[in-house]
């Protein structure tokens, strides 16, 4: 094209069929339009006016950067398939471009040609192609409809440039039936029921066969009724393209779109083409697939069959017409039953050689004849025996025949071995000398060797059947019966005894027995009994029995013989440890109650005397001698785990280490004492008091194992008792605090351990030893809730281990253990004390002791005069009462009596005797105290002091 246009040329651009504008300046004013240019831009203004000003759309799409680009540069601009917005309605057109820069006659450019033409139908023509032509190619290899209408839906999708397209269903009540659809991001699927009536009246028109199209749900008349459910699924345009088999409405595709849309006729030709594709499509892939189950089905049924199955077609041979046949179908079973694999293709004059000609004769007959038959035959070429049955295929020119067989090869062994065993089973049963016989399934006999016959006198046959009772014992038959009958029910072996009649009519006892002989199927075939003499085994049996009934009385009465002598035995050992209990105990006593009666005489004598300076002499001798006996009696009570005990939390290495130096003095220079305290050792719950004399008894102890010196070791530690550990010590499973002395010493023999916790028991020489140390220790351990055990050999020391439960919490701290002197025994004021206790004089003493230290003093004897002064307005700052009280209320309930009406009353509660259950074992209310009878008055006097300065306090 030349640069310079004259204006009497631009008429020749009015018959081009391509579009032409010339436009001149840098702002690219319209000088002329031919018609196709007109016609594409639809009519417009131009004359005089620039480029912008007439498509002001074309804003950002890039055509006026182009137009200055060529106006600048002199290059010209070309371009295919170009898409371009001019009519929103319309949608992109698509064009093919040309920009041409236009020179004046001095060369400079005042202007540019702009050429082109509309190819937009083509285009969506090539378009529409290039879609259909994806899903045909994508769709060929596809064998599942599902997967093939999502693939549809998504090419359409992309193409047209929706937001959801999918295939469904639709059944006679309007309920869209949707498995799966394609969705553009952000848009929810429509998967599921959805009940078309609900969105407008359009599905009458899909009922019909017509494809409904809607612009905009808002303006359309057939969706008014139901805009906001429509627009609630994110549909403001659609297009639905109706599925109908029959004359009825079977489905539908639809198109969504998310946004007002003019839906060209291109693209609802697209829509039908791709709906009626899939439509073809899947219903190719039904067809394919149900015929493909079919066969598969076919298939499986044919290889299910247990049977061999196969079809022969006969052929002309060398050996004359239908001389021969090939095997042309063949199940899995074909082989197993054959033994040939592979048959399928093969000839039978290849496969089975000579005896080819019995099995064309045989199948040729049913070829010709149409005759189906059934027989047994073996197959020579693999040994196997084959029952068979064979029929014609129709029609006759096909030439072929189906055969179906099993191997029966085992049966026929069977049979024959069946044969041999029966036949070996009669020659044995009759040689054995055994009666025998044999059964069929439903009870009746069928056989009897001749041992049956020879000993009842029977003639040979006369017992088959049913008739057999009448051999048998009357008082016998039923049982005998029943338990026949019962047998055969329930398939399990019979066995019973009864008598038989002897051919002279005696009768003599045998044991019948029957066990079922089962065939492979596990059905009884038939029953083999045998009938033993059991005549002289019952009767050693009676002997027996007669002799066991003797016997037995005779057992009884040397058991009760034996029974009297062992109770005698047992009163004579506790006799005997009472004696030694009570010997050890008066030994004791006595030496004690010598020396206080003794002190007594002299002290009454030097007073009558007038001798008053030897008499601190006589009461230090009788205070003594009374330690003693409380000593004894401790002991005693520990022993029996009956003393009253003041538990507390108690750190064990503290009470160590404050008794270290008692123990060394206790054991003297030749001992050497060493400590091993575990590291965090638990707290556990005891009354120290009691715990440091048994950790001294063992110290002496150990130190009188020593004799020419040696070491001896206090070591504390934490154990954990498990099942086994804890067995061994006679304690439960748990957490406890081992306390453990051992020494250097003689050690000891397992026989003395074994007796080393028996009160009075000592290996020391008269005068040197109780014998109830260890059992004070054994006793106190067990009612703390623990247990003590020995660990020793002799000639190589010993080791005491007492074992203390773990208790939860903290140790007290005592006030002698932080260095405090005790308060002075006296009253500061005038408080006033309740003394309560059924013995005069231990009351009289306690009173003239608290009256002299300052005190008010109240007495009672029981509980009930006790409770009227309490209940009284008296100010009472303690109570001291004794345990055990008459009148039918004990210390206990007498104090928890008082403290309804003085709940913050102090209570010590004094007594010589283990009421621990009454003081609910030494787990005592706060503000309860317990003193052991007897104590030292000054001990006495300082724990009152102490109380009482808790209740002024």
């Amino acid at each position: 094209m030349t640069d310079v246009i004259a204006d009497d040329q631009t008429g020749v651009f009015d018959f081009m069929p391509g579009f032409v504008a010339i436009l001149r300046g840098p702002e690219h004013v319209f000088e002329y339009t031919n018609d196709a240019y007109r016609a594409l831009a639809g009519m417009r203004e131009f004359a005089g006016r620039t480029v912008r000003e007439v498509f002001p759309e074309l804003t950002g799409q890039g055509f006026y950067e182009l137009l200055d680009g060529v106006y600048t540069t002199g290059k010209p601009f070309t371009a295919r398939s170009i898409p371009v917005t001019l009519d929103q309605d319309e949608g992109d057109r698509v064009i093919d471009l040309l920009y041409n820069p236009m020179r004046d006659r001095h060369g400079r450019i005042d202007g540019i040609f702009v050429g082109g033409y509309d190819v937009t139908e083509a285009y969506r023509a090539q378009e529409r192609w290039r879609v259909l032509a994806e899903l045909s190619d994508r769709m060929r290899d596809m064998t599942s409809p599902e997967d093939l209408v999502y693939t549809a839906s998504e090419i359409l999708g992309r193409a047209l440039g929706v937001t959801r397209v999918g295939f469904g269903t639709i059944d006679a009540d309007d309920v869209l039936h949707v498995d799966r659809d394609w969705n553009a991001p952000g848009i929810a699927s429509l998967v599921g029921e959805t009940r078309m009536r609900d969105y407008g009246s359009f599905i009458d028109s899909l009922r019909r066969g017509e494809t409904v199209t809607i612009n905009d749900t808002r303006d359309d008349p057939r969706t008014a009724s139901a805009v906001d459910a429509i627009l609630a699924k994110s549909v403001r345009s659609f297009v639905n393209v109706p599925v109908v088999e029959h004359g009825k409405l079977v489905a539908m595709l639809l198109v969504n779109h998310i946004d007002p849309r003019q839906w060209r006729e291109d693209e609802l030709t697209l829509i039908r083409e791709v709906a009626d594709r899939v439509r073809t499509g899947v219903q190719r892939l039904r067809h394919e697939n149900e015929l493909r189950q079919s066969e598969e089905v076919y298939r499986s049924l044919f290889d299910a069959i247990d049977e061999g199955f196969c079809i022969i077609e006969f052929f002309d041979g060398p050996h004359g017409p239908l001389s021969d046949y090939v095997h042309i179908q063949a199940n899995a079973a074909y082989a197993r039953h054959a033994g040939i694999p592979n048959v399928v293709g093969q000839k039978l004059r290849e496969m089975v050689g000579d005896e080819a000609d019995e099995w064309v004769r045989r199948y040729g007959g049913v070829l010709r004849t149409g005759q189906p038959i059934r027989f047994e035959q073996e197959l020579i070429a693999t040994g196997r025996h084959l029952e068979l049955s064979a029929v014609r295929i129709e029609p006759p020119s096909r030439k072929q025949v189906a055969v179906l067989f099993q191997d029966v090869t085992a049966r026929r062994k069977a049979e024959a071995a069946l044969r041999q065993s029966e036949e070996q089973f009669r020659v044995f049963a009759q040689a054995v000398p055994n009666q025998v016989w044999a059964s069929r399934p439903d009870g009746n006999l069928y056989w009897f060797n001749d041992q049956v016959y020879a000993y009842s006198g029977e003639a040979p046959g006369s017992l088959d059947g049913m008739v057999w009772g009448r051999i048998v014992h009357p008082d016998d038959l039923e049982v005998a019966a029943r338990n026949w009958i019962n047998a055969l029910s329930v398939g399990e072996i019979y066995e019973t005894e009864f008598r038989i009649r002897r051919h002279d009519g005696t009768y003599r006892w045998f044991l019948v027995r029957a066990e079922p002989v089962r065939a492979s199927d596990g059905s009884i075939s038939h029953w083999i009994g045998t009938n033993t003499d059991i005549e002289n085994t019952k009767r050693q049996a009676e002997e027996l029995a007669d002799l066991n009934a003797t016997l037995e009385q005779q057992v009884e009465m040397r058991t009760a013989e034996l029974m009297a002598a062992e109770e005698t035995l047992r009163q004579a050992q506790k006799m005997e440890a009472v004696g030694q209990l009570t010997g050890g105990l008066a030994h004791d006593f006595n030496n004690i109650l010598a020396g206080i009666g003794g002190s007594l005489e002299m002290m009454s004598t030097r007073l009558a005397q007038g001798r008053i300076g030897d008499l601190d002499r006589y009461i230090t001798g009788a205070s003594g001698a009374a330690r003693r006996a409380a000593g004894l009696t401790q002991r005693l009570l520990a022993f029996s785990r009956r003393q009253t005990l003041d538990p507390k939390p108690t750190n064990l290495n503290s009470l160590v280490n404050g008794m270290l130096d008692l123990v060394t003095r206790s054991v003297g220079p030749g001992v050497e004492v060493e400590t091993a305290g575990g590291v965090g050792l638990w707290t556990t719950f005891v009354d120290a008091g009691q715990l440091e004399n048994a950790l001294l008894n063992l110290c002496i102890n150990a130190r009188d194992a020593m004799p020419d010196g040696g070491k001896l070791t206090i070591e504390t530690s934490n154990r954990w008792m498990d099942e086994r550990s804890a067995r061994e010590r006679g304690l439960a499973p748990g957490q406890y605090i081992s306390l453990c002395v051992s020494d250097t010493g003689t050690g000891m023999s397992a026989d003395v351990i074994a007796r080393a916790f028996d009160p009075f028991f000592t290996t020391k020489p008269i005068g040197q030893g109780t014998g109830l140390g260890l059992s004070m220790v054994y006793g106190f351990a067990g009612q703390s809730g623990g247990a003590v055990r020995i660990y020793s050999e002799a000639g190589k020391g010993s080791m005491v281990c007492i074992y203390l439960p773990r208790f939860a919490g903290e140790a007290e701290v005592d006030d002698a253990d932080l260095g405090l002197a005790p308060d002075a025994p006296r009253s500061e004021g005038h408080e006033t004390i309740l003394v309560v206790d059924d013995e005069p004089l231990v009351r009289m003493i306690a009173t003239e002791q608290l009256e002299e230290l300052g005190y008010t003093v109240l007495e009672a004897a029981d509980g009930p005069t006790a409770l009227k002064i309490l209940n009284s307005n008296r100010t009472i700052n303690l109570l001291i009462t004794d345990v055990g009280l008459p009148s039918g209320m004990n210390g206990r309930q007498l104090a928890d009596a008082a403290r309804v009406s003085r709940p913050n009353l102090e209570v010590l509660f004094i007594t010589g005797y283990a009421e621990n259950a009454v003081l609910n074992h030494g787990h005592l209310d706060p503000g309860m105290h317990v003193m052991t009878k007897p104590f030292q008055m000054d001990t006495f006097a300082r724990r009152v002091k102490d109380l009482i300065a808790k209740d002024v306090g």
